[in-house]
């Protein structure tokens, strides 16, 4: 017989505040979730308090390269356990293993690493997808990547990666302006790979050019892209000028100013707008010096640069993003969990049984204080983090 418990508390989901919150968890799904007055059948013989804390839907990081000093990249069994393990305990139970710009060799081991290991099984946070962050970006704007591993992309190379990833690649960032991008854009759309924009130099019209191509979301938007001005509007423009197409946002306030980051909010809703963490190796590990891409990092109690100054990734959690939107942005709370969870799930197609606290979705939720502390997470109903 399947495991059956509830959990009862303050539940945040779809947008909106239950008080009275029940969840009722039947193995990997989620049997009921509503209000405790409105259930009218035996409760299950476990039922758990949230203790004043909050029941959110568990987050979805689209775009993180590591945390706790592994990395997508290392390309081993042990670094994506570790960055699962870890994941779980800021909330996060899917994500897409994030690479970054490398030779084609360290891309393939990568991948292939990503494949054989999640068919495995992981201890805590679930991998569901490959997002390939370089290396077909512009050099002009390619932030912390190394410039002499950017190439220009070619079908044939395109073509070995994605079926590489047997089905798992989700997400594409590519710069469009590129030679040969337009037709990787097209061959990547067709296949249902979410193609997106970013670390990229292309003007408003050369970006109209790749969304009628195929392009549909826009990756970290503002950082290592082209800004938005009166007169040409850029990426960034593109990004808020198509209200129907998706966009990321380090919610930091390091990368973004908080007034920017309720601005998007404001032109994109909470529908099109994923916070993702973009998060590096040095995460959740406190300030030091660290590694990324063979380059060093520097790294405070907010940031993470490389020697020159530039932004290297980040350090930032998803429970930390959603705070961040509430409290310095000025979101409200049941949006802020919903850009954490379901609209990144929505984006990656995943919107019909991940992101939400509903009958039939995956038991993918987290118990959350009202510091935004997580303080357990369950993945398809299992527990994999209590602090």
């Amino acid at each position: 017989m399947a495991d059956r418990f509830a959990l009862c508390g303050r539940i945040v989901t779809n947008g909106r505040e239950i008080k009275d919150g029940l969840v009722i968890v039947s193995g990997e799904a989620i049997e009921y979730a509503g209000s405790a007055g409105d259930y009218k059948q035996v409760l299950p013989e476990r039922v758990q308090q949230a203790g004043g804390g909050i029941i959110c839907p568990g987050f979805v990081d689209m775009h993180m390269h590591g945390i706790a000093g592994a990395d997508t990249m290392d390309g081993t069994p042990e670094a994506l356990q570790t960055i699962s393990r870890t994941l779980a305990g800021y909330g996060v139970t899917s994500f897409l293993a994030t690479t970054m710009t490398a030779a084609y060799d360290e891309l393939e081991k990568a991948i292939r690493n990503v494949v054989e290991t999640s068919r495995r099984g992981l201890d805590g946070a679930e991998v569901i997808g490959i997002h390939l962050e370089g290396p077909w970006i512009n050099p002009r704007y390619k932030g912390a990547q190394q410039e002499e591993k950017i190439t220009t992309p070619r079908l044939e190379d395109v073509r070995r990666l994605y079926e590489l990833a047997e089905g798992m690649l989700r997400v594409v960032t590519i710069a469009p302006e590129r030679a040969g991008a337009l037709d990787a854009v097209r061959w990547l759309s067709e296949r249902g790979v979410i193609v997106s924009a970013g670390h990229t130099g292309a003007s408003f019209a050369e970006a109209q050019t790749a969304v009628e191509n195929g392009v549909r979301h826009f990756t970290h938007c503002f950082n290592a892209m082209s800004g938005l001005h009166h007169r040409e509007p850029g990426v960034v423009g593109a990004a808020m000028y198509h209200e129907s197409l998706s966009t990321e946002l380090i919610a930091d306030g390091v990368h973004v100013h908080p007034a920017v980051m309720r601005i998007l909010y404001r032109i994109k809703s909470a529908a099109r707008l994923a916070l993702v963490s973009d998060s590096m190796r040095a995460a959740a590990l406190g300030q030091g010096v660290y590694e990324l891409g063979g380059q060093e990092v520097h790294v405070t109690e907010k940031e993470a640069q490389l020697a020159d100054g530039t932004l290297a990734g980040s350090i930032l959690t998803l429970n930390r993003a959603v705070r961040n939107m509430v409290s310095l942005s000025g979101v409200p709370l049941a949006e802020a969990v919903a850009m954490a969870s379901e609209t990144p799930a929505a984006i990656l197609g995943a919107g019909e049984h991940k992101g939400k606290l509903q009958a039939g979705y995956d038991a993918d939720l987290i118990v959350m204080g009202e510091d935004y502390q997580v303080r357990a997470t369950y993945v398809r109903g299992r527990l994999v983090y209590q602090s």
